[in-house]
């Protein structure tokens, strides 16, 4: 059992990240461990992470959805918490995954203010609306994750529907999310040159993240600020450009990633370039003959993406929903394209890669899910 409760937190590592373009809402893991009525386990468990996310999942009708999640220092050595799950939680704070806070606040709405996600929370943050006058204007904006029928489900606090809503992020988050920042700690996870700083310093991965990926700054009297170590934050110029990509499958968004200037990326059936974006396991027999390991090439130049064929059997584009043989543009091997704001590259039918609010889901939905892994005793769901 302890080795297939290690498999379910490393698929719940790939869905928290603090990438401003990638994550779906924003969470309180020490909240969210403790939801006990979800499942009628332990105190905290970190598998509810994964519970929530499943949720998440379901209710935006996307595969692979990735949370922000920031997290109390406590956390860390929480007794609650399994020694298996103190280091899991410690790896992330490590490679800059979560935000490690000594005092959270009022933090995860800043984030949700900043970027226009989703909050998942119990919590009202009665207090905070004058600050967060969007806590009124739009409740779907803040929902609470709660016991449901084969797993928790979403239910706004005032008004409004009972699933996540984004808003748009603000005229500060974009302005913030236009240059990169520094930390002046050393070992800074989120805003330096690697480490998670304190006491896991020379175990971080942080000096391996994009410029594009930095989270956003916290805002102290105005001064961008480091959340976690509470420095100010040296402005280090232009962060990249970015566009978010979605890759659709049998109508189906399975997953987001992010293109950015400093890296091309390269999608097929398995890639063998760093960094590139694996479809094989979402493909029947037919599409895996027909797509090659690296089947297209991707990369932004002075703000256009450029997309060329490196297949043996080349691609086409299309106008997002259009499925006009008429309206396919070949694309043969080799050869390159701009691809236009609404368009999307077919790389085999019913496969396609374009810009993520283009590609709007639209096949029955049967999430990929992170609990998967999960012993049958460890999610004990309440009966309807």
């Amino acid at each position: 059992m302890r080795f297939e409760i290690s498999k379910v937190l490393d698929a719940i590592e790939g869905r928290v990240c603090t990438d401003p373009s990638l994550a779906r809402a924003v969470v309180d893991l020490a909240e969210v461990i403790r939801y006990q009525d979800i499942d009628g386990g332990r105190p905290a468990s970190l598998l509810r992470l994964g519970m929530v996310i499943d949720a998440l999942s379901r209710e935006l009708e996307e595969d692979s959805v990735q949370v922000y999640a920031v997290v109390h220092r406590a956390l860390l050595s929480d007794a609650d918490l399994t020694s298996n799950e103190r280091m899991v939680v410690r790896r992330w704070a490590d490679d800059g995954l979560v935000e490690v806070l000594d005092n959270p606040g009022d933090r995860m709405l800043e984030v949700a203010d900043l970027l226009g996600l989703p909050v998942l929370s119990r919590v009202r943050f009665d207090g905070l609306r004058g600050r967060f006058p969007w806590l009124v204007e739009q409740p779907g904006r803040v929902v609470a994750p709660v016991p449901g029928a084969g797993g928790p489900v979403f239910i706004a606090h005032v008004g409004g529907g009972h699933s996540p809503v984004a808003g748009k992020r603000s005229p500060t988050g974009a302005k913030l999310l236009a240059r990169q920042w520094r930390c002046p700690e050393s070992g800074c996870a989120l805003f330096g040159g690697g480490g998670g700083g304190g006491a896991f310093a020379d175990l971080a991965g942080g000096a391996d993240r994009s410029p594009a990926a930095q989270p956003p700054p916290a805002l102290r009297n105005g001064v961008p600020t480091c959340p976690r170590h509470g420095a100010r934050l040296g402005d280090a110029g232009p962060r990249p450009r970015t566009e978010v990509l979605a890759v659709r499958v049998g109508g189906l968004v399975r997953r987001r990633f992010v293109l950015s200037e400093e890296q091309p990326i390269v999608a097929g059936r398995a890639p063998e370039q760093e960094g590139g974006i694996m479809l094989g396991q979402w493909l029947n027999d037919e599409a895996r003959r027909w797509i090659s390991r690296g089947h297209v090439h991707f990369e932004l130049r002075v703000g256009e993406v450029i997309v060329t064929d490196v297949s043996t059997n080349g691609s086409g584009i299309r106008p997002a929903g259009s499925m006009s043989e008429s309206d396919r543009i070949p694309l043969a091997p080799q050869q390159s394209r701009v691809l236009g704001e609404n368009d999307m590259v077919e790389l085999y039918p019913g496969v396609q890669i374009g810009r993520a609010e283009e590609l709007p889901t639209g096949a029955p939905f049967t999430p990929t899910s992170v609990m998967a892994e999960a012993p049958t005793m460890a999610m004990r769901l309440p009966r309807p």
